[in-house]
């Protein structure tokens, strides 16, 4: 797996675009997030269509056709430094076949932000645009406004990508050992249903694999798994990092199968890494280059995040 195009930091004043591609977001928590961003001195835009709402599917943040029109209209504004997704919930892969992919690779690389369902995008930048991008929190989420851990490692990554190199979650190994690879991953469930689709890598060989998930019973995080197995998708993987499993069931029993099924591939495994739907998490950068120590706790990048 090779490393993937370094977007540029951020600076002050630069200009970031917020959109809806999934699920809506309320107003109060969308102008919560925005006061964040501009207290960093950034200059936010709202997208069009983020405080919509789809007709029949009020689970979607307007039509399919809207959000991606929201994404490429602020991708490819020239005028835009970053992109930042306003929340999760479900709707990106019906909308990631709409993007114009030689227009938004034509406007040249920036920042993009998000997780959870998001992760659709993460494989799509990388298998497309062949871009670093951030998983991250959002700007319209409560695990993003109401906590300033998950703030402040937001702030530095984009700002000061040099004071993260290392990344120090306190996590601790499943399996031990060290392993270097690229780093890569997001949500498991979409990660598994993302599996044949032209716009997901083939697999993670020569990989750091990030997974974490929420609201998924032990079972069901079984099946994702398994699939990835039996998919070959974790042949080659050099590494994985395990980050929050949240509403997911008894950590133990997770824990269980976690190592149940990732156990074996002899790779060093590190749990409770601090990143996903979890207080307080981390930005992980995917698609750098990176050394994961799991007895330590600590992935150590190669280069910053950003340029």
């Amino acid at each position: 797996m090779k490393e993937l195009v370094r977007p540029s930091r951020l600076a002050p004043a630069a200009r970031v675009a917020i959109v809806a591609t999934s699920g809506p977001v309320p107003d109060e928590r969308l102008q919560a997030g925005l006061d964040i961003l501009r207290g960093w001195d950034l200059d936010p835009v709202v997208g069009s269509h983020v405080l919509g709402r789809h007709d029949e599917f009020g689970y979607l943040a307007g039509t399919d056709a809207d959000r991606a029109a929201d994404l490429q209209n602020a991708w490819c504004d020239p005028s835009v430094d970053a992109v930042l997704c306003a929340r999760g919930g479900y709707g990106a892969m019906r909308m990631v076949d709409l993007l114009d992919w030689s227009a938004m690779r034509a406007a040249g690389p920036k920042v993009l932000v998000g997780f959870s369902d998001v992760t659709t995008l993460h494989e799509a930048f990388a298998a497309r645009l062949g871009l670093v991008t951030l998983h991250g929190p959002m700007a319209g989420g409560i695990d993003f406004i109401k906590n300033a851990r998950a703030q402040e490692h937001l702030k530095s990554t984009l700002f000061a990508p040099e004071t993260v190199r290392t990344i120090a979650s306190g996590g601790r190994a499943l399996v031990p050992g060290r392993a270097r690879g690229v780093t890569l991953g997001g949500c498991l469930c979409l990660l598994a249903s993302e599996l044949g689709s032209a716009h997901a890598r083939p697999g993670a060989r020569g990989g750091l694999l990030c997974l974490e998930d929420v609201g998924e019973e032990t079972y069901r995080l079984d099946r994702y798994l398994t699939q990835l197995l039996r998919a070959d998708w974790l042949d080659g993987v050099r590494g994985v990092l395990l980050g929050s499993w949240e509403r997911c069931g008894p950590y133990e029993r997770v824990r269980a199968l976690l190592l149940d099924r990732l156990g074996g591939l002899g790779v060093p495994v590190v749990e409770e890494f601090g990143f996903g739907h979890g207080e307080g998490a981390l930005t992980i950068p995917f698609g750098v280059a990176a050394e994961l120590d799991a007895d330590a706790g600590t992935l150590t990048l190669e280069e910053p995040a950003l340029r």
